[in-house]
C-alpha cells in the first residue's frame, strides 16, 4: 500500500538542478522534491510520496483529505487504546 499525504508549499528553491520545495504539514516544515510538478506555486498544496511531489491539488481536495487522515488516526486512537505511541 502507498500513501501520500498532502501539504502547502511555503517555499520554493532551486538545488542544484532540482526544483526543491518547502512544504508545511499541519506545522511541520519537510524539504521535498518539486521536480515532477514544476507548475506548481508557493500557497498550493501538493500530494507527497515519499519525499517526491506528485501532483498538485485545490485546497479543498488537500482538507478533504487531511479530514480523512485525521478521521483515521482517531479511529486507530479508539482501536487500540492502549497501545503506546
Amino acid at each position: 500500500m502507498c500513501l501520500s499525504i498532502p501539504g502547502k508549499i511555503m517555499e520554493i528553491y532551486n538545488d542544484g538542478s532540482l526544483l526543491m520545495g518547502k512544504v508545511d504539514f499541519g506545522g511541520v516544515l519537510k524539504e521535498v522534491c518539486l521536480d515532477y510538478v514544476p507548475e506548481a506555486k508557493t500557497g498550493q498544496y501538493v500530494l507527497i510520496h515519499v519525499g517526491f511531489a506528485i501532483s498538485v491539488l485545490d485546497e479543498e481536495e488537500a482538507q478533504e483529505t487531511l479530514g480523512i487522515l485525521r478521521e483515521m488516526a482517531s479511529l486507530d486512537e479508539e482501536l487500540n487504546p492502549n497501545e503506546v505511541r
